[in-house]
């Protein structure tokens, strides 16, 4: 699996342009205003298109912007092709607007070697657009900082809890530090009155840093989160490395950009310290 992962909705969900993709990411950054701290082990971002999410993902990469991180590890949840287990794209790098984002391979490598849950599926990837959307960010924000793409096809506990086993084994034999990133929107297509209410029990428990309560919660209402299960892994990996609070950012819908309150997505962004 060598070569460059092909970006799969530039041009569509965000610009292909580069200098047009720098201002619109420079004005949502530019709008987050947030007090300067620790860098987080890990952050939830959303990965709509980025004139519908972006906004709100700016402020979990407003928190991690400039920090010295080794590589980021990002897990986002398979919207085209079901699968069990993960699948980890480990080789090569990854085409954005600003240039390739160059994988981590001896991490993936690493991860991959720390979880029985691992399935090869390059197909997955292609029309994938979780980890996609979190790639402009990254490449603007972190500049030169390798990546580990992960995507989890069924979202069952126990592949979330495994991957979370494996992320907080590798990261805790580096001596530099390493972003976690869960790629996940909220509710879809509630009224906005609707989506906030049943979005509000995700926030909680993120706010608790609570995994295992949200996996529960979760495993009731799946529809809460696409990527619930990314979320319970980098939650569970950051708890187990240390991590004592987790903030939510911001949190919206897609109303706010269309004026649409009729039918929304919810998105939240989140740090975890």
């Amino acid at each position: 699996m060598n070569g460059v992962r092909a970006a799969a909705v530039m041009g569509s969900w965000y610009p292909s342009n580069p200098d047009r993709l720098q201002r619109q990411i420079d004005e949502y950054i530019s709008a987050v205003d947030l007090d300067p701290g620790p860098s987080p082990r890990a952050i939830i971002a959303p990965h709509a298109g980025l004139m519908y999410s972006g906004p709100v993902a700016a402020f979990a990469y407003k928190a991690v912007s400039g920090s010295p991180y080794a590589a980021v590890i990002i897990v986002g949840p398979s919207h085209f092709v079901g699968f069990q287990g993960i699948s980890i794209w480990p080789t090569g790098a990854w085409q954005t607007p600003f240039g390739d984002v160059p994988v981590a391979e001896a991490l993936a490598e690493k991860i991959e070697s720390l979880t029985s849950d691992l399935f090869d599926h390059r197909k997955a990837h292609v029309r994938e657009h979780s980890i996609e959307l979190q790639m402009p960010f990254l490449a603007r924000l972190l500049p030169g900082t390798p990546i580990v793409p992960v995507l989890m096809g069924h979202q069952h506990r126990a592949t979330a809890f495994a991957l979370g086993d494996a992320l907080t084994r590798v990261t805790a034999e580096l001596e530099s530090p390493v972003l976690l990133v869960a790629s996940s929107d909220l509710s879809h297509y509630q009224d906005a009155r609707t989506a906030e209410a049943m979005d509000a029990i995700v926030l909680q428990h993120v706010e608790r840093l609570d995994a295992d309560g949200l996996m529960d919660a979760l495993e009731h209402e799946p529809h809460h989160a696409c990527g619930g299960g990314p979320m319970v892994s980098i939650m569970r990996a950051a708890s187990e490395r240390g991590a004592t609070r987790a903030q939510v950012l911001r949190y919206a819908d897609s109303g706010d950009v269309t004026g649409d309150k009729s039918s929304v997505v919810g998105y939240m962004a989140a740090a975890i310290w």
